[in-house]
Order: structure tokens, then sequence, then C-alpha cells
């Protein structure tokens, strides 16, 4: 499940974590965003599911009102030791900058089907309900759109 992710790293020069037999204290799943200086300023929001970081790349700040719509492109899943990691990636490996986190917490998935996501975030920063749509955009159909649900 996390070939991609490992084939990507050198874990021998990079700070990322391998994946490990990684034990959660929560009985809810986790959510991280990760403020990512690369290439590009981006941030990486990751959700736990089944057993790994289900993971997007989003171009700006995530949305923490209703009425504002994201790009996030799916990347490769990252394992769930990942939800803690901050450091500086290395020059010449993939992903070299800054990582921090940005936000974390707890997610009620509601919805995870092919093209629609619908969870409810438990975060510092992000609350409530929120959508992930996918769309014809992004690299190979890996783009999905991602905004804050109405407040019901």
């Amino acid at each position: 499940m996390l070939e991609k992710y490992r084939k990507k790293r050198d874990f021998k020069e990079t700070p990322e974590p391998a994946p490990g037999n990684s034990k959660k204290d929560l009985d809810k799943p986790i959510f991280v965003i990760q403020k990512h200086d690369a290439s590009t300023l981006h941030y990486d929001f990751r959700l736990e599911i089944d057993g790994v970081l289900k993971s997007w790349a989003v171009p700006k700040e995530p949305p923490s009102k209703a009425g504002i719509k994201r790009l996030a492109i799916q990347t490769e899943d990252h394992p769930l030791e990942y939800a803690d990691f901050e450091g500086e990636i290395p020059e010449g490996h993939y992903g070299a900058g800054k990582v921090e986190i940005w936000d974390k917490g707890t997610f009620k998935l509601k919805k995870f089907e092919e093209k629609e996501i619908i969870f409810t975030l438990d975060g510092e920063k992000l609350q409530g309900g929120y959508v992930m749509i996918k769309t014809k955009f992004g690299k190979e159909g890996k783009g999905w759109l991602l905004f804050k649900k109405k407040a019901e």
C-alpha cells in the first residue's frame, strides 16, 4: 500500500519517517495538514483512511469558511507516522524543503466513494463539515475540489 511512498525516498538521507507499525492512542481517525515550502509553497492535506494517510497537495491555504474552493491534487499515500513529521527534506530529494504542521486533529468520515469524500474535521484551525469532489483537472485524473460545507 505504501510502495510509491517508499520508492520516492531514501530513508538514510531524509528525516521523513519510514513506514512502521504505528500504534495510535486515539479511537478516532486523524487528519493533518502540513505547510510544505518545497519548489512551491503548498499544503499537504492528509486523512487517515484504511491504515494510511490518504494525501493531497493543496496549492493554497485550505478553506476555513464556506464558499471558498481549493484545488487538491492527490499524491501517494503516506504512513501514519508522517502525521507527526516536521523538518527539512534535503535538497536533491523528493519534496525538498521545510515541512511544518499547520493543523492537526481528528475527523469523522461520513462518505468515502471513488468521486466524493464527505467528512467533519475537529482540528485546531479547521472545524466542521468538508467535501472533496473528484474533477477532470490535474495530472492523470488526480484533481479534486476541496471545500467547506455551509453550516447545517
